[in-house]
Protein backbone atom coordinates (compact mmCIF):
# COMPACT_ATOMS: atom_id res chain seq x y z
CA UNK A 1 0.00 0.00 0.00
CA UNK A 2 2.67 2.45 1.02
CA UNK A 3 5.24 4.11 -1.19
CA UNK A 4 7.84 3.98 1.61
CA UNK A 5 10.80 1.68 1.07
CA UNK A 6 12.01 1.70 4.68
CA UNK A 7 10.54 1.71 8.14
CA UNK A 8 11.63 5.13 9.54
CA UNK A 9 9.94 6.90 6.60
CA UNK A 10 6.76 4.92 7.25
CA UNK A 11 6.81 5.92 10.91
CA UNK A 12 7.30 9.62 10.05
CA UNK A 13 4.54 9.53 7.42
CA UNK A 14 2.12 7.82 9.81
CA UNK A 15 2.99 10.21 12.64
CA UNK A 16 2.60 13.42 10.63
CA UNK A 17 -0.64 12.13 9.12
CA UNK A 18 -1.96 11.36 12.59
CA UNK A 19 -1.10 14.82 13.98
CA UNK A 20 -2.56 16.69 10.97
CA UNK A 21 -5.67 14.50 10.92
CA UNK A 22 -6.37 14.70 14.67
CA UNK A 23 -5.99 18.50 14.66
CA UNK A 24 -8.57 18.75 11.86
CA UNK A 25 -11.21 16.34 13.17
CA UNK A 26 -10.82 16.24 16.97
CA UNK A 27 -13.97 18.35 17.71
CA UNK A 28 -16.08 15.76 15.83
CA UNK A 29 -14.38 12.97 17.82
CA UNK A 30 -15.34 14.76 21.05
CA UNK A 31 -18.95 14.95 19.84
CA UNK A 32 -18.86 11.22 19.03
CA UNK A 33 -17.77 10.34 22.58
CA UNK A 34 -20.46 12.54 24.16
CA UNK A 35 -23.25 11.22 21.92
CA UNK A 36 -22.22 7.60 22.56
CA UNK A 37 -22.26 8.12 26.33
CA UNK A 38 -25.75 9.65 26.40
CA UNK A 39 -28.50 7.45 27.83
CA UNK A 40 -32.17 7.50 26.88
CA UNK A 41 -34.12 10.12 28.81
CA UNK A 42 -30.91 11.96 29.77
CA UNK A 43 -30.04 13.53 26.44
CA UNK A 44 -28.05 16.73 26.78
CA UNK A 45 -27.43 16.90 23.01
CA UNK A 46 -29.92 16.34 20.20
CA UNK A 47 -27.45 15.93 17.34
CA UNK A 48 -23.86 16.44 16.22
CA UNK A 49 -24.41 20.14 15.41
CA UNK A 50 -26.31 20.72 18.66
CA UNK A 51 -23.45 19.17 20.61
CA UNK A 52 -20.82 21.35 18.87
CA UNK A 53 -22.87 24.54 19.45
CA UNK A 54 -23.50 23.75 23.14
CA UNK A 55 -19.84 22.81 23.69
CA UNK A 56 -18.58 26.10 22.23
CA UNK A 57 -21.21 28.05 24.18
CA UNK A 58 -20.45 26.45 27.56
CA UNK A 59 -16.73 25.59 27.27
CA UNK A 60 -15.42 27.96 24.62
CA UNK A 61 -13.69 27.12 21.35
CA UNK A 62 -10.87 25.23 23.07
CA UNK A 63 -13.47 23.15 24.92
CA UNK A 64 -13.84 21.25 21.63
CA UNK A 65 -10.22 20.16 22.01
CA UNK A 66 -10.54 18.62 25.49
CA UNK A 67 -8.32 15.54 25.52
CA UNK A 68 -6.56 16.55 22.29
CA UNK A 69 -3.14 16.81 23.96
CA UNK A 70 -3.08 13.13 24.94
CA UNK A 71 -4.30 12.20 21.46
CA UNK A 72 -1.64 14.31 19.73
CA UNK A 73 1.06 12.86 21.97
CA UNK A 74 0.06 9.24 21.34
CA UNK A 75 -1.44 9.32 17.84
CA UNK A 76 2.05 9.32 16.28
CA UNK A 77 3.12 5.97 17.76
CA UNK A 78 -0.41 4.58 17.30
CA UNK A 79 -0.70 5.43 13.58
CA UNK A 80 2.95 4.54 13.00
CA UNK A 81 2.53 1.10 14.59
CA UNK A 82 -0.70 0.42 12.67
CA UNK A 83 0.60 1.44 9.23
CA UNK A 84 4.09 -0.01 9.66
CA UNK A 85 2.78 -3.32 11.10
CA UNK A 86 0.37 -3.73 8.19
CA UNK A 87 3.20 -3.07 5.73
CA UNK A 88 5.47 -5.54 7.52
CA UNK A 89 2.84 -8.31 7.58
CA UNK A 90 1.98 -7.69 3.91
CA UNK A 91 5.68 -7.93 3.03
CA UNK A 92 6.12 -11.25 4.84
CA UNK A 93 2.89 -12.72 3.49
CA UNK A 94 3.84 -11.90 -0.12
CA UNK A 95 7.35 -13.38 -0.05
CA UNK A 96 6.50 -15.92 -2.77
CA UNK A 97 6.44 -13.00 -5.23
CA UNK A 98 2.75 -13.36 -6.00
CA UNK A 99 0.14 -10.73 -5.23
CA UNK A 100 -1.68 -10.95 -1.91
CA UNK A 101 -5.03 -12.72 -1.79
CA UNK A 102 -7.84 -10.87 0.02
CA UNK A 103 -7.54 -13.40 2.88
CA UNK A 104 -3.82 -12.61 3.31
CA UNK A 105 -4.60 -8.89 3.17
CA UNK A 106 -7.13 -9.42 5.95
CA UNK A 107 -4.55 -11.38 7.98
CA UNK A 108 -2.09 -8.49 7.64
CA UNK A 109 -4.79 -6.05 8.77
CA UNK A 110 -5.64 -8.29 11.72
CA UNK A 111 -1.97 -8.32 12.80
CA UNK A 112 -1.79 -4.52 12.51
CA UNK A 113 -4.94 -4.08 14.63
CA UNK A 114 -3.56 -6.35 17.35
CA UNK A 115 -0.26 -4.45 17.48
CA UNK A 116 -1.76 -0.97 17.74
CA UNK A 117 -3.88 -1.59 20.88
CA UNK A 118 -0.69 -1.36 22.97
CA UNK A 119 -0.91 2.40 22.45
CA UNK A 120 -4.58 2.83 21.51
CA UNK A 121 -6.13 1.50 24.74
CA UNK A 122 -4.44 3.88 27.24
CA UNK A 123 -4.74 6.78 24.76
CA UNK A 124 -8.51 6.28 24.39
CA UNK A 125 -8.91 5.63 28.11
CA UNK A 126 -7.47 9.03 29.06
CA UNK A 127 -9.03 10.90 26.13
CA UNK A 128 -12.56 9.69 26.93
CA UNK A 129 -12.40 10.93 30.55
CA UNK A 130 -11.44 14.42 29.36
CA UNK A 131 -13.91 14.50 26.47
CA UNK A 132 -16.87 13.36 28.56
CA UNK A 133 -16.34 15.74 31.51
CA UNK A 134 -18.27 18.55 29.77
CA UNK A 135 -21.27 16.31 29.07
CA UNK A 136 -21.44 15.26 32.74
CA UNK A 137 -21.20 18.88 33.89
CA UNK A 138 -23.99 19.92 31.48
CA UNK A 139 -26.13 16.99 32.64
CA UNK A 140 -25.63 17.96 36.28
CA UNK A 141 -26.63 21.56 35.61
CA UNK A 142 -29.98 20.54 34.12
CA UNK A 143 -32.86 21.33 36.49
CA UNK A 144 -33.44 17.79 37.79
CA UNK A 145 -34.97 17.31 41.25
CA UNK A 146 -32.33 15.31 43.04
CA UNK A 147 -30.36 15.59 46.26
CA UNK A 148 -27.12 17.55 45.72
CA UNK A 149 -24.97 14.74 47.09
CA UNK A 150 -26.08 12.46 44.24
CA UNK A 151 -24.72 14.96 41.76
CA UNK A 152 -21.21 14.52 43.07
CA UNK A 153 -19.00 12.29 40.94
CA UNK A 154 -18.97 8.89 42.57
CA UNK A 155 -15.96 7.38 40.89
CA UNK A 156 -12.89 7.57 43.10
CA UNK A 157 -10.43 7.67 40.24
CA UNK A 158 -11.28 11.17 39.09
CA UNK A 159 -13.36 12.36 42.04
CA UNK A 160 -10.88 15.12 42.77
CA UNK A 161 -11.78 16.83 39.51
CA UNK A 162 -15.25 17.64 40.79
CA UNK A 163 -16.47 19.92 43.55
CA UNK A 164 -17.88 17.85 46.40
CA UNK A 165 -19.94 20.54 48.12
CA UNK A 166 -23.65 21.09 47.82
CA UNK A 167 -23.30 23.57 44.96
CA UNK A 168 -23.36 21.88 41.58
CA UNK A 169 -20.75 23.31 39.27
CA UNK A 170 -18.65 22.42 36.26
CA UNK A 171 -15.69 20.08 36.77
CA UNK A 172 -12.38 21.54 37.75
CA UNK A 173 -9.65 21.23 35.17
CA UNK A 174 -8.06 17.79 35.32
CA UNK A 175 -5.19 16.67 33.12
CA UNK A 176 -4.48 13.36 31.42
CA UNK A 177 -1.33 13.08 33.56
CA UNK A 178 -3.37 13.36 36.78
CA UNK A 179 -5.86 10.73 35.62
CA UNK A 180 -3.05 8.40 34.50
CA UNK A 181 -1.21 8.79 37.83
CA UNK A 182 -4.34 8.03 39.84
CA UNK A 183 -5.23 5.02 37.68
CA UNK A 184 -1.72 3.54 37.96
CA UNK A 185 -1.57 4.30 41.70
CA UNK A 186 -4.94 2.64 42.42
CA UNK A 187 -5.10 -0.16 39.85
CA UNK A 188 -1.58 -0.59 38.53
CA UNK A 189 -0.69 -0.46 34.85
CA UNK A 190 -3.79 -2.57 34.01
CA UNK A 191 -5.91 0.44 35.03
CA UNK A 192 -4.81 2.13 31.80
CA UNK A 193 -5.83 -0.98 29.85
CA UNK A 194 -9.47 -1.10 30.96
CA UNK A 195 -11.55 -1.91 27.88
CA UNK A 196 -8.67 -3.74 26.16
CA UNK A 197 -11.02 -6.51 24.99
CA UNK A 198 -13.48 -4.00 23.51
CA UNK A 199 -10.60 -2.08 21.87
CA UNK A 200 -9.39 -5.32 20.22
CA UNK A 201 -12.99 -6.05 19.17
CA UNK A 202 -13.07 -2.67 17.44
CA UNK A 203 -9.55 -2.28 16.03
CA UNK A 204 -8.92 -5.80 14.70
CA UNK A 205 -12.10 -5.94 12.54
CA UNK A 206 -11.49 -2.31 11.52
CA UNK A 207 -8.04 -3.17 10.16
CA UNK A 208 -9.32 -6.40 8.60
CA UNK A 209 -11.88 -4.33 6.63
CA UNK A 210 -9.83 -1.16 6.02
CA UNK A 211 -6.51 -2.36 4.63
CA UNK A 212 -7.78 -4.86 1.99
CA UNK A 213 -10.56 -2.45 0.96
CA UNK A 214 -8.08 0.42 0.58
CA UNK A 215 -5.58 -1.71 -1.37
CA UNK A 216 -8.26 -2.86 -3.82
CA UNK A 217 -9.90 0.57 -4.23
CA UNK A 218 -6.50 2.19 -4.72
CA UNK A 219 -5.49 -0.35 -7.37
CA UNK A 220 -8.58 0.62 -9.42
CA UNK A 221 -7.09 4.09 -9.93
CA UNK A 222 -3.75 2.88 -11.32
CA UNK A 223 -3.28 3.79 -15.01
CA UNK A 224 -1.20 0.61 -15.41
CA UNK A 225 0.17 -2.18 -13.20
CA UNK A 226 3.59 -0.47 -12.91
CA UNK A 227 2.30 3.03 -12.13
CA UNK A 228 0.86 4.32 -8.87
CA UNK A 229 -2.63 5.78 -8.59
CA UNK A 230 -2.96 9.60 -8.61
CA UNK A 231 -2.81 11.44 -5.27
CA UNK A 232 -6.51 12.37 -5.28
CA UNK A 233 -7.40 8.69 -5.84
CA UNK A 234 -5.23 7.59 -2.88
CA UNK A 235 -6.99 10.21 -0.71
CA UNK A 236 -10.49 9.17 -1.82
CA UNK A 237 -9.66 5.47 -1.40
CA UNK A 238 -8.45 6.16 2.15
CA UNK A 239 -11.60 8.15 2.93
CA UNK A 240 -14.03 5.55 1.54
CA UNK A 241 -12.24 2.57 3.11
CA UNK A 242 -11.89 4.41 6.45
CA UNK A 243 -15.51 5.53 6.73
CA UNK A 244 -16.82 2.09 5.65
CA UNK A 245 -14.72 0.30 8.26
CA UNK A 246 -15.61 2.90 10.92
CA UNK A 247 -19.37 2.48 10.51
CA UNK A 248 -19.04 -1.33 10.35
CA UNK A 249 -17.34 -1.52 13.77
CA UNK A 250 -19.32 1.31 15.44
CA UNK A 251 -21.22 -1.05 17.79
CA UNK A 252 -17.86 -2.17 19.23
CA UNK A 253 -16.83 1.48 19.58
CA UNK A 254 -19.98 2.28 21.58
CA UNK A 255 -19.24 -0.65 23.94
CA UNK A 256 -15.61 0.47 24.29
CA UNK A 257 -16.60 4.08 25.07
CA UNK A 258 -19.11 2.99 27.73
CA UNK A 259 -16.64 0.58 29.38
CA UNK A 260 -13.81 3.13 29.43
CA UNK A 261 -15.91 5.96 30.91
CA UNK A 262 -14.88 5.85 34.56
CA UNK A 263 -17.15 8.68 35.66
CA UNK A 264 -20.89 8.20 35.28
CA UNK A 265 -23.88 10.49 35.65
CA UNK A 266 -26.00 10.04 38.80
CA UNK A 267 -28.40 7.52 37.20
CA UNK A 268 -26.14 6.00 34.55
CA UNK A 269 -25.52 2.30 34.24
CA UNK A 270 -22.23 0.64 35.20
CA UNK A 271 -20.97 -2.40 33.30
CA UNK A 272 -19.00 -5.51 34.24
CA UNK A 273 -17.29 -6.35 30.97
CA UNK A 274 -18.20 -6.56 27.30
CA UNK A 275 -21.05 -9.10 27.52
CA UNK A 276 -22.76 -7.26 30.41
CA UNK A 277 -22.42 -3.96 28.54
CA UNK A 278 -23.89 -5.34 25.29
CA UNK A 279 -26.86 -6.98 27.06
CA UNK A 280 -27.69 -3.87 29.16
CA UNK A 281 -27.51 -1.52 26.15
CA UNK A 282 -29.68 -3.88 24.10
CA UNK A 283 -32.24 -4.27 26.91
CA UNK A 284 -32.49 -0.63 28.01
CA UNK A 285 -31.77 1.34 24.83
CA UNK A 286 -32.43 -1.05 21.96
CA UNK A 287 -30.23 -1.98 18.96
CA UNK A 288 -30.21 1.60 17.60
CA UNK A 289 -27.96 2.61 20.54
CA UNK A 290 -25.11 0.70 18.93
CA UNK A 291 -25.16 3.15 16.02
CA UNK A 292 -24.77 6.24 18.23
CA UNK A 293 -22.04 8.49 16.89
CA UNK A 294 -21.64 6.41 13.68
CA UNK A 295 -21.90 9.50 11.44
CA UNK A 296 -19.37 11.36 13.59
CA UNK A 297 -17.01 8.41 13.54
CA UNK A 298 -17.18 8.17 9.74
CA UNK A 299 -16.43 11.93 9.53
CA UNK A 300 -13.46 11.51 11.89
CA UNK A 301 -11.93 8.39 10.34
CA UNK A 302 -12.38 9.23 6.63
CA UNK A 303 -10.07 12.29 6.52
CA UNK A 304 -7.63 10.69 9.03
CA UNK A 305 -6.91 7.79 6.70
CA UNK A 306 -7.24 9.87 3.52
CA UNK A 307 -4.53 12.22 4.86
CA UNK A 308 -2.39 9.23 5.94
CA UNK A 309 -2.42 7.80 2.42
CA UNK A 310 -1.56 11.19 0.88
CA UNK A 311 1.44 11.47 3.25
CA UNK A 312 2.60 8.08 2.06
CA UNK A 313 2.00 9.04 -1.55
CA UNK A 314 3.85 12.35 -1.24
CA UNK A 315 6.80 10.68 0.49
CA UNK A 316 7.05 13.30 3.25
CA UNK A 317 8.97 10.87 5.47
CA UNK A 318 11.51 10.15 2.74
CA UNK A 319 12.00 13.85 2.09
CA UNK A 320 12.64 14.56 5.80
CA UNK A 321 15.07 11.66 6.09
CA UNK A 322 16.96 12.63 2.93
CA UNK A 323 17.34 16.29 3.93
CA UNK A 324 18.12 16.11 7.66
CA UNK A 325 20.59 14.33 9.94
CA UNK A 326 17.77 11.83 10.52
CA UNK A 327 18.95 10.00 7.41
CA UNK A 328 21.29 8.08 9.71
CA UNK A 329 18.19 6.23 10.91
CA UNK A 330 17.52 4.75 7.49
CA UNK A 331 21.07 3.58 6.91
Amino acid sequence: VSQSPYLPAKLINGGIAGIVGVTCVFPIDLVKTRLQNQRQGQQVYKSMVDCLVKTVRSEGYFGMYRGAAVNLALVTPEKAIKLAANDLFRHHLSKDGKGLTVFKEMLAGCGAGMCQVIVTTPMEMLKIQLQDAGRLAAQQQKPVMMSPTKLVATNTVIRRSYNSGTVVSAPRAVSATQIAKELVHKQGIQGLYKGLGATLMRDVPFSVIYFPLFANLNSLGKPSAEETSPVYWAFLSGCVAGSTAAVAVNPCDVVKTRLQSLNKGPTEETYNGVVDCVSKIMRKEGPSAFLKGAGCRALVIAPLFGIAQVMYFAGVGEYILDNTPLNLLSA
